[in-house]
C-alpha cells in the first residue's frame, strides 16, 4: 500500500502565493538594458559611419572615373577642331567640293588700310557748333 500512496500524484495549487517584487533586482535589469542600448546605438552609429565612408568612396572613384572619361572626350574634340581648322584641309575642301580656283597673282588686288585722321580739338568743335547755330535760321 505505500506504493500506491507515492504513485497517486497529488494537486497542489498555489495560485494564492504572490510573489514579492525585488526592486534591486529590478532597478539592476533596467540600468543593464540602457547600457546595452547605448552600446548597441554606439555600435550602429559607428557601423553606419563606416557604411557612409565605403559609399562615399565608391562615389568619388565613380566621379573620378567619369572625369577621365570627359577628359578623353575633350581631349579628342580639340583634336578634331584642329585638324578640321588646317588650312590646308580647308584649301583642298574650297577647291575640290566647292570648286573654287586659287587667284592669280595678277588676279589679286591689295587694298590697303587707310589711316584714321585724329579728331579736332573740343573747341574747334564747339566753336562749329556756335557757327552751326548762327547759320540756321530761327524759326
Amino acid at each position: 500500500m505505500d506504493a500506491l500512496k507515492y504513485a497517486v500524484r497529488k494537486d497542489v495549487r498555489n495560485n494564492q502565493i504572490v510573489r514579492e517584487l525585488d526592486r534591486a533586482r529590478h532597478r539592476d535589469l533596467w540600468r543593464w538594458v540602457r547600457i546595452g542600448s547605448v552600446v548597441v546605438g554606439l555600435l550602429l552609429y559607428s557601423a553606419w559611419q563606416d557604411f557612409e565612408l565605403i559609399r562615399h568612396g565608391y562615389r568619388l572613384e565613380q566621379l573620378q572615373k567619369e572625369r577621365r572619361d570627359e577628359e578623353e572626350i575633350n581631349r579628342h574634340l580639340r583634336l578634331q577642331m584642329l585638324s578640321l581648322k588646317a588650312p590646308q584641309r580647308i584649301a583642298d575642301l574650297a577647291t575640290r567640293q566647292l570648286r573654287m580656283v586659287a587667284p592669280r597673282q595678277e588676279d589679286a588686288i591689295v587694298i590697303e588700310r587707310a589711316v584714321a585722321v585724329d579728331p579736332p580739338p573740343p573747341s574747334v568743335v564747339a566753336r562749329d557748333r556756335e557757327e552751326a547755330r548762327r547759320a540756321r535760321p530761327e524759326s
